[in-house]
């Protein structure tokens, strides 16, 4: 394993996974709150601690193999006005959180990272930035594929018809166990890679960061 033969990376890896999971949980919590659900405030997910998100599987995986989860934030689409249109939104917050994250920390690497290093001194910075940049493509990534539990799964249950939602429910109930053989015999490759190269595009300067 790279990191574990590089302690630096591997300790500057930390902060850029807990982030990573911690603000994808956080933006789907923050969303359903605004589309009108109190479900992940109430039960305090609506945090960027990430001990309230923390999934030791889904970690390490994000660790080591460059994808992963965190705990699943609570949400009651009881709560929505437009419950299919809103199940989006909200799966697809936390994406756009990871998103986000990686087009600023590109624009600091590009603009910022010569400055802070003349300031401080640091190099690690650098390092720490990419980090950031790669887990945080990772998981949004990742999240995007059509597999129950992971958030492209509910946008596809929401354009699905509703006479083949019953082969969705199916789907669900064995959705780990097809995820995790995906990921053990790595034809998760295959789902994975195409939807990082599309991801990749919004970046500025593309992924010559």
């Amino acid at each position: 394993m790279r990191l574990l033969r590089d302690p630096l990376r591997l300790l500057l890896t930390v902060p850029a996974l807990l982030w990573a999971l911690s603000f994808h949980e956080f933006c789907h919590g923050l969303a359903a709150k605004w589309l009108g659900d109190p479900t992940a405030e109430r039960s305090g997910r609506l945090s960027l601690n990430p001990l309230d998100h923390f999934d030791l599987v889904g970690t390490l995986m994000l660790l080591f193999v460059g994808f992963g989860w965190a705990k699943p934030v609570p949400i009651n689409a009881r709560y929505f006005r437009h419950p299919r249109r809103d199940l989006v939104i909200v799966s697809l917050a936390g994406v756009a959180g990871n998103l986000l994250t990686a087009i600023v920390t590109v624009l600091f690497l590009r603009f910022f990272s010569g400055g802070w290093y003349r300031l401080t001194g640091w190099a690690g910075i650098t390092v720490l930035a990419q980090q950031m940049i790669n887990i945080n493509m990772g998981l949004a990534a990742f999240n995007l594929i059509p597999i129950p539990p992971l958030d492209g799964s509910r946008v596809l249950e929401a354009f699905l018809p509703f006479k083949y939602l019953r082969y969705y429910y199916w789907l669900e109930q064995r959705g780990t166990l097809i995820l995790l053989f995906l990921l053990l015999t790595g034809i998760i490759d295959v789902l994975f890679n195409p939807i990082i190269r599309v991801l990749s595009s919004f970046l500025p300067f593309g992924r010559g960061f």
